[in-house]
């Protein structure tokens, strides 16, 4: 009987840890279900192709993560500097953030308002840092994530088959390099 008892126990427990992954995947607000729904749009024909779809959902899980990292900056940096440049990130992150919702919108692209995995881990792991060891955690996150960044942006500036969406990438491109500029002084300063 106890043996019968902790295999309907296990198996309970399975299905409902299951259940838990697919809520979380299907929440309507991840990156998944935004490439599902980008997906669905385009084989509907009322959506993107998928250069576009995809552009747009990497630009705005990243404006998130720097949006919420730079919070962060700002509550648990030790230096001025990196406070600075997180309240920076902040505000011109967001401003981006609302362009790219505005015509993301006009395109019947759907967007994510939450961060990917990956995105989360990096708050995740830096929320429980402070001081100087958070500013380097900080910074160098901050080079590698805009390098790929103006990657991104230079790529869909140059090649973009959605004019709009072109000229969206190559509007802020600039910006993001004078971050990656800004951010680069910083790491080499804190070495």
């Amino acid at each position: 009987m106890k043996k019968t008892s902790l295999i309907w126990l296990l198996a309970l427990s399975s299905l409902t840890f299951q259940a838990c992954n697919e809520n979380k995947k299907d929440s309507d607000d991840s990156v998944e279900n935004a490439h599902d729904a980008n997906d669905m749009k385009e084989q509907a024909g009322s959506g993107q192709d998928d250069d576009v779809n995809d552009f747009a959902v990497k630009a705005a899980n990243g404006g998130l993560l720097e949006v919420e990292l730079g919070r962060l900056a700002q509550e648990k940096a030790q230096n001025a500097d990196v406070k600075a440049f997180g309240a920076m990130m902040v505000e011109e992150h967001q401003k981006a953030n609302q362009e790219l919702k505005a015509l993301a919108a006009q395109k019947n692209i759907t967007l994510p308002t939450t961060l990917g995995e990956d995105a989360q881990k990096h708050v995740d792991e830096l929320s429980r840092l402070s001081g100087a060891e958070f500013d380097k955690k900080y910074i160098d996150l901050m080079v590698e994530d805009h390098e790929e960044d103006v990657k991104l942006f230079k790529e869909a500036a140059d090649d973009a088959d959605d004019a709009d969406m072109k000229a969206f990438a190559a509007k802020t491109l600039p910006t993001l390099q004078k971050h990656l500029e800004r951010v680069t002084t910083l790491d080499k300063n804190m070495d």
